[in-house]
């Protein structure tokens, strides 16, 4: 089910592809975000390039390692991922200069969390 479910939102994405503004650079970033109970968390986020829209990610935050697939389309950078038994998503918008602000949501939970990846430099 959960390869169906990211399977389903990446099709999805990807049948509104059009040109693309922006760019989101391979690397490491630094990780700044809140949790849905408005607590902060911090971390790394690791991006590899698997094409010029898509790609994976692996971010370790506060004692935690997720993976996922992401995707680029225009200025909207979006990521479905896996956290122990549970799907998520993350959609950024990728505001140049190595900046992606945004907001994500995971399985059996309610509300939305924030957060930034900034590349380091």
């Amino acid at each position: 089910m959960l390869k169906t479910l990211m399977t389903a939102a990446a099709l999805s994405l990807a049948a509104t592809t059009g040109a693309f503004a922006q760019e989101v650079t391979a690397g490491t970033y630094d990780v700044e975000g809140t949790n849905l109970d408005g607590s902060a968390y911090s971390g790394t986020a690791t991006i590899a390039l698997e094409s010029d829209t898509t790609c994976s990610i692996t971010w370790e935050t506060g004692g935690t390692t997720s993976h996922g697939i992401c995707m680029l389309y225009d200025d909207a950078f979006a990521a479905g991922y896996v956290l122990q038994d549970a799907v998520g998503l993350v959609v950024y918008k990728v505001k140049g200069n190595g900046v992606l602000e945004g907001g994500w949501t995971i399985t059996g939970k309610t509300g939305s969390g924030t957060e930034t990846l900034t590349l380091k430099k």
